[in-house]
């Protein structure tokens, strides 16, 4: 653990040393500095944890250090040492901004004391102003995208989103389906109302009906209070339904008659609820097959599914890679506070050719542990984990060159690619994001035969 450290300003070197021996006997670092003047301009090169400086001083005096601190760097606890202590001296150090003031003769308990309660002040601070850059970050973090398709997917949000029309939000576990929910709930007249999420596959079948509509007290064995349902939370905002597939088909004649009169009834009561919710679902299945084989009502499907928005998987808009990547490094090397500024050129081509199974969710996995990892400014292969370098041969434990595994994947995924279009060089090329001419590229390359699709 990283000793605290306690900058002193004394012109007096007897007592700097003094307060050397009693800094280092309370386990801290100790930052001594003679020189007023010189001490001031040294704040921002040793960033200390608390300041610790005599009032009468050569050069600039101790309410100089703290007008200064308090311009430049206010998080850091100043604590004025005066032989002169009378009550107007400390009145008018706190008021410029110190932290405490303490009067000479002291003892090493007394100047421990301060210390310590200086320095938590300091560490709550510093904790608080993190809490809100992460707050900051998360709140404001928007979907970025590079691609023709996504860009469509943003315009789409930015027409709807201020009506009040259901929209089913179709697409792959990981696309973000989630978050353009919430996006359409931000730009909407609602904003400033809930935003509620269900999950409809991790509620268990038998407690679905209370969770939603909620319960009076005495309802049924257990009920002690009576309780809100999500949609009574929600009311004014948006439900979210997620995964709404995973409902049971009772619960989607109730939830479709709830839709349909715009009221609700908990359980064990005779007195209903207006409801005025916008209501935003989400599957990662085909939902119209699930009509089909009776899995899911055709009247509902149609209630949720005025406005349909499919998102893309992230291998079917590989543009948005690169911009992903760069914005999730931005994002976690924020909430690390670790210094990682870019990504090499081979670890941005391995992002731009994996196949992401998980999507984005996937890659802002990866970029998160790799900021974590990282120990320079860079991204680098080191920081990716081993399987994804690794060969996809079933039983192999051999670790390929970077480059080795690179031409392999590429020549297996255009093959792949080539049969998928038949051998058509332009629809292929819109598929993996790349112009015809790199395209035309690597087909020469590894002397893949596209004319034979």
């Amino acid at each position: 653990m990283k000793k605290p450290v306690v900058l002193v300003i004394e012109d007096d070197i007897e007592m700097l040393e003094n307060y050397s021996r009693m800094l280092r006997m309370f386990g801290y670092e100790s930052i001594l500095e003679s020189d007023s003047v010189k001490a001031i301009k040294r704040i921002d090169e040793i960033s200390p944890d608390v300041i610790l400086t005599d009032l009468k001083m050569e050069g600039v005096s101790g309410f100089d250090v703290i007008l200064s601190v308090q311009q430049t760097n206010p998080d850091i606890p100043v604590v004025l040492i005066t032989a002169y202590a009378d009550i107007p001296t400390a009145v008018e150090a706190v008021k410029m901004g110190a932290y405490d003031v303490i009067s000479k003769p002291f003892t090493s308990d007394q100047l421990q004391i301060v210390l310590e309660r200086a320095l938590n002040q300091k560490r709550l601070k510093d904790e608080n102003r993190l809490l809100k850059k992460q707050l900051k970050i998360a709140t404001d973090s928007e979907i970025v995208a590079k691609s023709t398709v996504m860009k469509e997917v943003l315009s789409m949000v930015d027409r709807i989103s201020k009506t009040d029309a259901n929209v089913l939000i179709t697409g792959e576990s990981g696309t973000g389906k989630e978050m353009l929910a919430r996006l359409i709930h931000k730009k909407s007249h609602r904003s400033g109302s809930p935003f509620v999420t269900v999950d409809c596959a991790a509620i268990p079948e038998n407690l679905l009906e209370s969770e939603l509509f909620g319960y009076e007290k005495g309802a049924f064995t257990g009920a002690n209070t009576s309780k809100e349902g999500l949609f009574e939370v929600a009311n004014g905002g948006t439900v979210f339904l997620d995964e709404v597939t995973e409902l049971p088909f009772m619960m989607q004649s109730k939830l479709l008659r709830a839709i349909q009169e715009r009221k609700i009834r908990r359980l064990g009561s005779n007195t209903y609820t207006s409801l005025n919710v916008r209501i935003l679902s989400a599957t990662n299945r085909n939902l119209r097959e699930c009509v089909k084989e009776g899995q899911f009502r055709e009247d509902l499907f149609y209630r949720l599914n005025v406005i349909n928005i499919h998102l893309p998987p992230l291998r079917e808009r590989r543009e948005d890679i690169p911009v992903l990547s760069l914005h999730f490094l931005r994002r976690f090397s924020a909430i690390y506070d670790k210094p990682v500024k870019g990504i090499s050129a081979e670890v941005m081509e391995l992002l731009e050719l994996y196949p992401w199974p998980g999507n984005v969710r996937e890659l802002q996995n990866l970029i998160e542990r790799a900021v974590i990892l990282c120990n320079s400014e860079n991204l680098i292969l080191n920081d990716l984990p081993k399987e994804y370098i690794l060969s996809d041969q079933p039983n192999s434990s051999e670790i390929k060159t970077y480059k080795k595994a690179k031409e392999e994947f590429e020549k297996k995924y255009l093959t792949g690619l080539l049969q998928k279009t038949a051998g058509n060089i332009t629809k292929a090329a819109q598929i993996a994001g790349v112009n015809r001419r790199t395209l035309h590229r690597l087909i020469k390359r590894y002397n893949i035969k596209s004319r034979q699709y």
